[in-house]
């Protein structure tokens, strides 16, 4: 049998429930084996279509979704089957989750790792292979930074694709220049304000009370509400794009750089972001 390859297929950018840390931001790069025969254009089978069938299987699967471990103790669960109720108890505080099922990945796992995930979705990618590949092997990892990152959660309200979700999210990358010199620094100062951070709109907030945050809000998919400690979230008076989130951090480098020209480079997931610059 010959085994073909293929190296970052896609990237599962998404949101994940950790007793400890809450709710944490994820990107996984995911790589592909295929072990087989080969077919009669002398191929396992043609990038197009590994792209076509198993590239969508993985994207309709986990990517942009609450990834949640059904045998956690730490998990309170309500599936309407149309709908899924949550309430997570974690080291930070109780966190609430109402979506559409489609928002939601359950995984047969006592907590959220590489391995949970690729166990999930490999019933989808035996399913989309031809019947000359006898085995798909996926394997997920993080992208190599060389310097600060964050990971963060968000929801955008008016994106009619996947990005709608209230809870999926990104490890990030940050760049940050002060007249034209890298700014370790304040790299490192946002990158430790945003771990684990939830990037919520001022204008989704529907309740703020003891020290606690609501935000609802009703997209193309459905109606969708989160709630949790306010110490978990920063606050935009935008929408949490990554064009705001660019800008947001510029703002705020800048207020400490008077007088300086400020570049912030920022990232969503791996290898795609945004450029914001203050004067």
């Amino acid at each position: 049998m010959t085994c073909l390859f293929v190296e970052q297929l896609t990237v599962i950018d998404c949101a994940l429930l950790d007793a400890r840390r809450g709710l944490v931001g994820e990107s996984w790069i995911v790589d592909l084996e295929l072990e087989g025969e080969l077919d009669e254009q002398s191929m396992v089978l043609d990038f197009g279509e590994v792209k076509r069938r198993l590239k969508r299987a993985i994207d309709d699967s986990a990517d942009h979704s609450l990834l949640v471990p059904l045998r956690a103790g730490e998990l309170s669960l309500h599936d309407a089957g149309d709908a899924v109720e949550l309430e997570w108890k974690s080291a930070r505080g109780a966190i609430e989750h109402r979506s559409p099922s489609s928002a939601v990945t359950l995984l047969d796992a006592e907590q959220v790792d590489a391995a949970a995930v690729v166990r999930q979705l490999q019933p989808a990618i035996a399913a989309a292979v031809p019947p000359n590949v006898a085995s798909a092997r996926l394997l997920l990892r993080h992208e190599t930074i060389d310097g600060p990152w964050y990971r963060y959660t968000h929801g955008l309200r008016k994106h009619e694709g996947h990005c709608q979700r209230i809870a999926h999210g990104h490890r990030s990358r940050i760049e940050i220049s002060v007249d034209g010199r890298r700014d370790t620094a304040q790299e490192a100062a946002w990158a430790a304000r945003w771990t684990d951070i939830y990037l919520g709109t001022r204008a989704d907030i529907s309740a703020q009370r003891n020290g606690r945050l609501r935000f609802e809000y009703t997209a193309s998919e459905g109606a969708f509400a989160l709630e949790l400690p306010e110490a978990h979230c920063d606050l935009l008076d935008g929408d949490s794009t990554v064009e705001r989130i660019a800008e947001h951090l510029a703002g705020g480098v800048s207020s400490t750089r008077p007088g300086q020209a400020v570049l912030v480079r920022a990232y969503e997931g791996v290898q795609k972001g945004a450029v914001a610059r203050r004067l």
